[in-house]
Parts: C-alpha cells; sequence; structure tokens
C-alpha cells in the first residue's frame, strides 16, 4: 500500500494547488520540502507548459507511478493539473486516477475525483450527452465499494452515475448491487432495487436471478425462491447450473430433501447438465442426512443415462458414507460399476476402500482392488501400501506382499524403507531366508541400511526363524563382504 499524500488538497476546481505552491510548500516538514522540490523539478522537466491530458496521463503512468518516492503525490499532481486554467481533465485521467486510487486503497479519495468529474465534465461530451466512458469509471468505482461491503457509499455513487449518464444503467451495476445486499443480510433492500430495477425498465440477467435466488434460500423463504425459479422462464431467462445448485443447497439446508431431489430431476428434463459440484451437493447432502442408499440410487440412475453424469466425479461422499456403515461391499460394487462406464475412481476413494478392507480382513479384494488400481496408473500412497503389506506378511502372506511390491514398482510407485523392511521380516517369520536374503540385497543396493550392525541384526533375524548351516554359506552373507557394499 502506497502512502497517503502528505498534504491535503482542495477538492474541486477553483480551489486547487497553484503551480508555484509545489515550490513554496508552507507548514511541512523538510523532509516534505525536499519531496515537493523534487515533484516540482520532475513536472518542469517532464510537462512542458500548455501539457494534453494524454501528456499527463503519460507522466503519472510512466513518470511518478514507478517513482520510488514520489509515487504518493499522484493526487496532488492531478489536482495541480487542475489549477491551470487552459487545462482540463478528460476521462483517460479521470479513470486512471480513479483506479490507481483503487489500487493503492486510497478509496476514501475515490468520490472526490468522481464530483470533480461531474462538475467538470470530460471535453468529449457533447452538448446535453455525457461522456460515454462516465458510466465505465462509476461502474468500476462501484465494484470496489461493493467488493469492500461498503454498500451505502456505493449506493451514493449509483445514484450519482444514474443523474450523469444518458439513459439507464447497466444491468451489469445493478447485479453488483444486489450481489452486495445479499451478502450484507439486506435481504429486504435487495427485493425492494430488485422492484426498482423493473420499474426503471432494466432487463434481469441469470446473474439477477441466481442472486436473488441464492438471496431467499438464505433467508429460508424457499417458497418465494420457487416462485422467481418460476418466473424467470416466463422472463426469457433459461436456468443454469448455478440457479439449480442454490435451489438444492437451500432446501437441503431446510431439510427439505425430497423438494431437493425433485428440483434435481427437473434439471435433468430441462438438459441443465449436471456438474462436479452439483452432484456433491446433491448426493453429498443425502449422505450427511443418513439417506446413503438413495443417494446410491439416484447415482445409479444417473450413471445408466448418457451425459448425466459429468466427468470427474468420483462418488467419495458416497463411499465414505457406505465404510462407515461398514458396508464396504456396496462401495465395491458402485465404484467397480462406474469404473466400467469409464469414470475411474481417484486416488482418494480406492485409499478409502483398501482401508476399509484391510480392517475387515478382506486382504485378497484389497489385493484385487490394488492390483487394478497399479493398472490403470492409480498410485496409492506409500502408507496404505506398506499396511495392506504388512498385513499380508502378518497372516503369511509375504509372497503376496512381495509380488505387489514388484507390480508396484514395475508401475512407479517409490518403495521406501519400510516397505522392505516389512517384507525381510515377513519371509523370516514364514522361515523363507531365500527370499529374506533378497530383499535385504535389494535394501542394500537402494541405499536403506545405514550401518553395518542394522545389517547384521536383519540378517540375523532371517537366521532365528530359519537356522542354517553358517559352512554351508547358502543364506548368510559374509560380514566382510556386506561391509564392502554399505
Amino acid at each position: 500500500m502506497l502512502p497517503v499524500p502528505l498534504k491535503r488538497i482542495a477538492k474541486c476546481k477553483g480551489n486547487h494547488l497553484q503551480p508555484s505552491s509545489l515550490l513554496k510548500p508552507s507548514l511541512s516538514s523538510p523532509s516534505e520540502d525536499h519531496s515537493l522540490a523534487q515533484l516540482s523539478q520532475l513536472l518542469k522537466l517532464h510537462l512542458k507548459p500548455t501539457f494534453s491530458p494524454k501528456d499527463l496521463l503519460s507522466f503519472l503512468k510512466k513518470k511518478l507511478y514507478h517513482h520510488p518516492t514520489l509515487n504518493c503525490f499522484d493526487l496532488h499532481v492531478f489536482h495541480w493539473a487542475s489549477g491551470h486554467e487552459w487545462f482540463t481533465h478528460d476521462h483517460s485521467t479521470y479513470e486512471w486516477t480513479v483506479k490507481n486510487l483503487a489500487r493503492t486503497d486510497r478509496f476514501m479519495e475515490i468520490p472526490q475525483i468522481l464530483d470533480c468529474m461531474l462538475a467538470h465534465p470530460c471535453p468529449c461530451s457533447q452538448g446535453i450527452f455525457s461522456c460515454p466512458h462516465v458510466e465505465t469509471i462509476f461502474t468500476f468505482a462501484i465494484n470496489t465499494f461493493c467488493k469492500l461491503h461498503r454498500l451505502d457509499e456505493a449506493m451514493v455513487l449509483f445514484s450519482n452515475m444514474r443523474k450523469a449518464i444518458d439513459g439507464r444503467p447497466s444491468v451489469v451495476v445493478y447485479n453488483m448491487l444486489l450481489s452486495c445486499m445479499a451478502k450484507c443480510r439486506r435481504h429486504e433492500s435487495a427485493i425492494e432495487f430488485y422492484a426498482s430495477m423493473l420499474r426503471d425498465k432494466v432487463k434481469p440477467d441469470i446473474f439477477t436471478f441466481n442472486i436473488l435466488v441464492s438471496s431467499y434460500c438464505r433467508n429460508s423463504q424457499f417458497d418465494s425462491a420457487i416462485k422467481l425459479f418460476k418466473e424467470m422462464r416466463t422472463k426469457g431467462c433459461v436456468p443454469n447450473v448455478v440457479t439449480f445448485n442454490t435451489l438444492i443447497q437451500g432446501l437441503f439446508r431446510d431439510r427439505k430433501m425430497k423438494e431437493g431431489i425433485g428440483i434435481a430431476y427437473e434439471m435433468v428434463e430441462l438438459g441443465c447438465g449436471f456438474t462436479v459440484v452439483s452432484l456433491e451437493i446433491l448426493l453429498g447432502g443425502l449422505c450427511r442426512e443418513g439417506m446413503v442408499m438413495d443417494a446410491c440410487e439416484i447415482l445409479h440412475e444417473f450413471s445408466s443415462k448418457k451425459g448425466v453424469l459429468p466427468q470427474g466425479y468420483d462418488c467419495l461422499c458416497i463411499v465414505n458414507a457406505l465404510c462407515l456403515q461398514k458396508n464396504v461391499e456396496k462401495g465395491m460394487a458402485i465404484v467397480g460399476d462406474l469404473w466400467s462406464k469409464g469414470h475411474a475412481p481417484s486416488a482418494v476413494v480406492c485409499i478409502t476402500l483398501l482401508e476399509e478392507l484391510r480392517k475387515l480382513g478382506k486382504l485378497d479384494v484389497a489385493c484385487t482392488l490394488m492390483e487394478r488400481m497399479f493398472n490403470e496408473g492409480i498410485l496409492p500412497d506409500i502408507i496404505t501400501f506398506n499396511c495392506l503389506l504388512q498385513c499380508l506378511c502378518d497372516v503369511g502372506r509375504a509372497s503376496n506382499a512381495n509380488r505387489l511390491k514388484i507390480l508396484g514398482s514395475r508401475k512407479g510407485m517409490k518403495v521406501d524403507a519400510s516397505t522392505l523392511h516389512i517384507l525381510v521380516r515377513g519371509f523370516s517369520h514364514e522361515g523363507r531366508g531365500r527370499e529374506g536374503l533378497l530383499v535385504l540385497d535389494e535394501m542394500l543396493d537402494k541405499g536403506f541400511i545405514s550401518d553395518l550392525a542394522v545389517y547384521n541384526r536383519l540378517q540375523d533375524g532371517i537366521n532365528k526363524f530359519f537356522p542354517c548351516r553358517e559352512q554351508e554359506g547358502k543364506f548368510k552373507r559374509p560380514l566382510v563382504e556386506a561391509s564392502s557394499n554399505i
């Protein structure tokens, strides 16, 4: 944020800072004196007598704006230029000044510039007609105050703009103010403003209706929201996905589940395509209310209709809800059905299913799912992967665990030291020293063994469960050899 000007300047022409006063500032500190002296020199160098608005704009944009210490004097220069009898600002200097004030968070100064613009119109104004750029400048200023939720100031600017421009304001400006009213929880004001918009014969668009529908839903006035929803089509405005999403979300928030589902089916009938957000609102809302099977039925129905189910939807909310109910079989069936129709699940969905299968001891199903994930290019996180391998080793299935490790490595899975530790211990407990030593060698090759003591401890673990004759040298590598490889 740029610092505010050091000295306040008069607001309107007739009491401007005179050109000579920049050279002789009164009642200012030495640092201010120095800055203003610098500014005066800069003005003399770059703005010759009888400079034009184009020259001033070039100076403000290319010289002053990038100056490290004098950039805060832009408003001084604006008013200084106004002090010349032969100079008149045009829409370009007004617009740049307003935007720069907004960019540097000097919002209180913006109405002053707009007042000056109204008092001293742009030279391109012709007779009784205003400059066509006035509405654009006011629209920017109104939008700035709306974003700050300073509704009262935005309304004052809107009132001034209506008096200044030719014709009616654009629907865009009305939408800005309606949205600000809705966000500020001033619902009644929004309804009154919409009525005044209709009286002004400004045709509402889809954004207008979406703002009002959302405001009605926030205030639990669902009958009015539905009425407005039906009114849209009579005014030649087709509801879009945002309209439907807003209605469904509002109805679900008020626990009107049946009505929300009805809106969703109407959405399909009208050919308004579902988005991922739409399904998250619909199916996620049903799951949160414990209507998981209803959500499953709707998902199946939508997936059976071509073009209804959007790409990228992965049914995570339904899978989570089913896993919480310990109904992992239904979750697997839903994911399998979607997968067969080209809707591949995300890694998060697969991991959720793997965790539940592992907890329930359904290791065969978990291995099948993991293999399919690898073949489809879906990689689990290393923790989930290692947990499944540990469960397999715990029940004496180290070979299955090792097969998954090999498949995963081929498909891009980055195994870590824990993965190989699990396999070494698994083979050791099963008395399969040869396989255990092969994995131990892999640990050495990958640099996962930090010192000789760790290596010996793992090797002793293998021999503990598979006692071998050291003189045959089948399963125990010499320590000297191991040391040379570390």
